[in-house]
């Protein structure tokens, strides 16, 4: 009698993923960012969970949770857009659901920022200037829960993310465990017009709306840092979103104030910007139709509108809540966060020590300090090449936007995972060539599994890394097996 094959039964990626956030929540309490002072556990009198063996618990079931997530991700991808499946739109948004639940009530993970955030909005409150003082200069319960690292830092943000922050902490007053709650909810409401507008602009540009969701939101690295880190890219990326598909749609003036909003956020945003001048010429001047005398005329006032738009909405919001322009002399940041995640670091991590080789004398710091400015030239003209290539066509403009924030984080002197949300969430969304879609899921895992529950990084851990490196190309070479093109967008384009 013949034997069976041996049938091996993989778990449902909703089921998988949502046991994955779960544990991720439960183990924020203890092993993520967690409080200094106060906080549920305190509350409980289980305080003893948050430091110690009970915090070496919390981060290992950290491990296990978005090792779940990342593994039904994988699932996930596989079954619904590999290839494409009728309904598989609404099975991801349905899964994507799921998991999400839970990091509703999660603690902070893999970051403290949130409590900068409350730091910063108390601030301006109380009548200080984050632009040209640190948080020391205002104690309190939040000056409590910010890392040591940033308490004499001012914020590189704009003046939208002070003025949330102000009415942050003007309606929650001290009250730290409410003040990230409500700041869970900015986030949320971030993460929902990201997932609202991406499967739309794919729709616009003839791509898988499948692809765009699975891919560029129900993605780990987003979940993570955008729900659970709380990170203001959350907003940022979710303004840009809608403003690039109210763009698609024509509605040019909207949709460059939406950016415009998101510039008074974050600076990073107006990356995009360019981008939609490209879009707006294929509107009112197209190729096919239309001289170069036209074309250079609608790109030239094109240009104009961008840049006078962009500077009336961030000036209003900048005058509106009685904020100044010092945000501007701060967009650089800081250049305090070390890990090769950004370029020039991991250029110097190489060049540093044969180096000090032939001269000791000669410092990391040293280095690194070259690499940074090289690198900055770099990233210019890499975002002039990526902006004149994507010169041909709507849907060139829109996948080089994802480009050129790509471009911004390799070359940027600091780049931390939650940076890619901006990349993550329109890599996807125009059916770009198989070799992109592999390499954006090979490396979604790898940043995903490469940061711990408290928001220290492997980077550095060789052995960590390699085997990441391995896993994350399997995962994507077992999502996207060869097969026709044809059969990854078959199917696929079902109503958003």
């Amino acid at each position: 009698m013949a034997t069976p094959p041996l049938t091996i039964h993989l778990p449902r990626p909703l089921t998988l993923g949502l046991a994955g956030t779960i544990l991720l929540a439960i183990a924020s309490f203890s092993g993520g960012a967690t409080r200094n002072r106060g906080g549920l556990l305190e509350a409980l009198n289980l305080s003893f969970l948050a430091y110690g063996h009970g915090r070496n618990l919390g981060m290992a079931l950290f491990w296990v949770g978005i090792f779940c997530l990342v593994g039904a991700w994988i699932l996930l991808g596989r079954e619904t857009v590999a290839p494409a499946r009728e309904g598989a739109l609404a099975t991801v948004r349905r899964t994507l659901t799921w998991w999400l639940a839970p990091l509703i009530v999660a603690a902070p993970l893999a970051s403290r920022d949130v409590y900068s955030y409350l730091m910063q909005g108390a601030m301006v409150r109380d009548g200080f200037d984050p632009y040209s003082e640190g948080p020391v200069v205002n104690p309190g319960p939040f000056l409590l829960e910010v890392s040591q690292d940033w308490r004499n830092t001012t914020t590189p943000y704009g003046p939208l993310h002070l003025w949330i922050g102000e009415g942050v902490t003007s309606l929650v007053g001290d009250n730290v465990a409410v003040g990230i709650f409500v700041y869970k909810l900015i986030s949320l409401a971030g993460f929902a017009a990201i997932a609202w507008s991406v499967p739309r602009i794919a729709w616009e540009l003839g791509g898988s709306p499948t692809m765009a969701l699975w891919l560029g939101v129900a993605n780990p690295v987003m979940l993570l840092h955008l729900v659970a880190g709380m990170h203001n890219e959350s907003v940022m990326v979710g303004l840009v979103s809608v403003g690039l598909l109210l763009a698609l749609r024509r509605k040019f003036l909207s949709g460059l104030a939406l950016i415009a909003a998101a510039v008074a956020l974050k600076a990073t945003a107006f990356i995009a910007m360019p981008f939609v001048v490209w879009i707006m010429v294929h509107h009112f001047a197209p190729r096919a139709t239309s001289s170069a005398a036209k074309r250079f005329g609608v790109f030239v006032a094109a240009g104009t509108v961008m840049v006078l738009e962009t500077v009336a909405v961030v000036a209003v919001i900048t005058w509106a809540p009685g904020s100044s322009w010092g945000w501007l002399s701060e967009i650089t940041g800081n250049a305090k966060v070390i890990n090769p995640l950004a370029g020039p670091t991991l250029v110097s991590d190489v060049v540093a020590p044969l180096v000090q080789i032939f001269n000791s004398d000669i410092s990391y710091n040293s280095v690194l300090s070259i690499m940074r400015t090289l690198s900055m030239l770099l990233m210019l003209l890499g975002l002039i090449l990526v902006w004149w290539i994507s010169r041909r066509s709507i849907r060139d403009a829109v996948l080089g936007t994802a480009g050129a924030y790509q471009v911004a984080f390799i070359f940027n002197s600091v780049t931390l995972p939650w940076y890619y949300a901006s990349v993550i969430s329109l890599v996807g969304v125009a059916q770009p060539p198989m070799w992109v879609i592999k390499l954006a899921t090979g490396a979604s895992v790898f940043v995903a599994v490469s940061f711990s529950s408290d928001g220290n990084h492997q980077l550095y851990n060789w052995w960590w890394v390699i085997g990441s490196i391995i896993v994350s190309w399997l995962a994507a070479e077992w999502v996207f097996p060869a097969r026709p093109r044809r059969e990854l967008s078959s199917g696929s384009r079902a109503a958003v």
